[in-house]
């Protein structure tokens, strides 16, 4: 079972203790939340590369040179 540590700094002493069902449940729903924003920061992330891949192509393709176009997306 997950545990948790509780430190008194008045006496500096150190305490082990297991999670309560509602604190593993707050965890597993913040483990949750957090994988979710994480796909969702990639997915976006994906999508902002593919774009930019995607504008560098069309002016490739209107004739600007690689150096051109690089210069330009810097």
């Amino acid at each position: 079972m997950p545990t948790k540590l509780i430190v008194d700094c008045s006496t500096g002493v150190t305490t082990e203790v297991e999670l309560t069902a509602e604190e593993i449940a707050q965890m597993q729903a913040d483990a949750a939340a957090y994988a979710a924003a994480e796909a969702e920061r990639e997915a976006v992330e994906q999508a902002r590369l593919a774009a930019k891949g995607a504008a560098e192509q069309k002016l490739l393709s209107l004739g600007l040179t690689a150096e051109e176009v690089a210069a330009l997306t810097k």
